[in-house]
């Protein structure tokens, strides 16, 4: 059966929130939605959950589980549903979050106004002591190639690191082969943000259609913690180290030289937070480490030839070429600016 939109969920020892969760996702305005559950193995409950729900929702028809053998990761889960997705457009959602009734049902009508290749809703994130931020887009259309990345390249963070609240033509993924890298940190933000290269015809929208809820010990929040493993720090170091890799094939688009500094930006943020908790990480980082997080995925002459960004490119790439002493010297210094440190 053909769907227009497949609300794709990965299930992982979310016991506690996945009704709520899947409620939601059920409870939409809109109609033709296939609902997408992979179970990855967390063998708490969830899954069963999620089968109650399928045998006396009234779309519980709607509702296609798939089952891992053993527990693969979230980026293998999301893979799979590029690959199983009955619906013409394809929509991610953690499983301890929720959205509004209206999202999908919103997203369509900008879909079919605009042709839209993507459309991107806002979010309120609420936080373990109940704080709640938003974040918030403009009301946005960016029609033409490359369009949507130079909007999200224009400034750090010009779009958010999550793969969830968007809804993307599940035919733009499988042309482009693109897929999650295989790992549990920050790959939905590598995701995202090479995904921005392939949308020719996008659409934002202000409106707050997602709760993202930050849980205690969540692969996402470390910032909690007494002790924080190095091994984690470093997986999401290797996710950057991805997207410098993608970058070589890009080196003539306009927006190329805002990307490489989104990118080294990263590093930069990655590098002050180690400092800033170095005595909690297990094993310790050395600076000849720090100092390797900012290696450049282009060479001098080549940030020489920017028409943008030259003299902020230039800066990190000298710094990034400093003595480990100096160049942690100078990260403390510009971090203690910025006020990350």
């Amino acid at each position: 059966m053909r769907y227009d939109v497949t609300i794709g969920i990965p299930v992982y020892k979310s016991v506690d929130y996945i009704q709520r969760s899947i409620e939601s996702a059920l409870n939409q305005t809109y109609s033709s939605i296939e609902f997408l559950i992979i179970d990855d193995c967390g063998a708490d409950g969830s899954i069963d959950v999620v089968e109650t729900i399928k045998d006396e929702h009234p779309r519980g028809s709607d509702i296609h589980i798939i089952k891992h053998e053993q527990n693969l990761g979230v980026a293998v889960a999301r893979n799979r549903m590029i690959d199983e997705a009955s619906g013409d457009y394809l929509y991610f959602m953690d499983s301890d979050d929720v959205i509004a009734e209206n999202v999908i049902a919103l997203m369509m009508q900008q879909v079919r106004q605009y042709d839209a290749e993507i459309v991107f809703g806002s979010y309120e994130r609420i936080e373990l002591t109940g704080e709640k931020s938003v974040c918030q887009y403009p009301v946005i259309q960016l029609l033409g190639e490359d369009k949507l990345a130079i909007f999200a390249y224009r400034k750090y963070g010009g779009i958010e690191a999550t793969a969830c609240n968007y809804l993307v033509k599940t035919s733009v993924l499988r042309e482009h082969h693109h897929r999650f890298i295989h790992t549990d940190y920050w790959e939905d933000f590598v995701f995202t943000f090479d995904l921005v290269t392939m949308i020719k015809r996008a659409v934002l929208l202000p409106d707050i259609t997602y709760s993202y809820l930050c849980r205690e010990n969540s692969l996402s929040n470390y910032q909690q913690r007494d002790q924080i493993s190095k091994d984690e720090i470093m997986k999401n170091i290797h996710s950057i180290d991805h997207l410098k890799a993608t970058s070589s094939i890009l080196f003539d688009k306009i927006y190329f030289p805002n990307r490489c500094f989104n990118i080294i930006m990263t590093d930069f943020y990655i590098a002050c937070h180690i400092l800033k908790r170095r005595k909690d990480i297990v094993p310790a980082f050395s600076n000849q480490e720090i100092k390797a997080i900012l290696s450049y995925p282009i060479t001098f002459c080549q940030i020489w030839n920017f028409r943008q960004l030259r003299l902020k490119n230039l800066t990190f790439f000298l710094l990034s070429k400093l003595p480990s002493s100096l160049c942690i010297a100078a990260i403390w210094v510009i971090g203690k600016a910025k006020k990350i440190l």
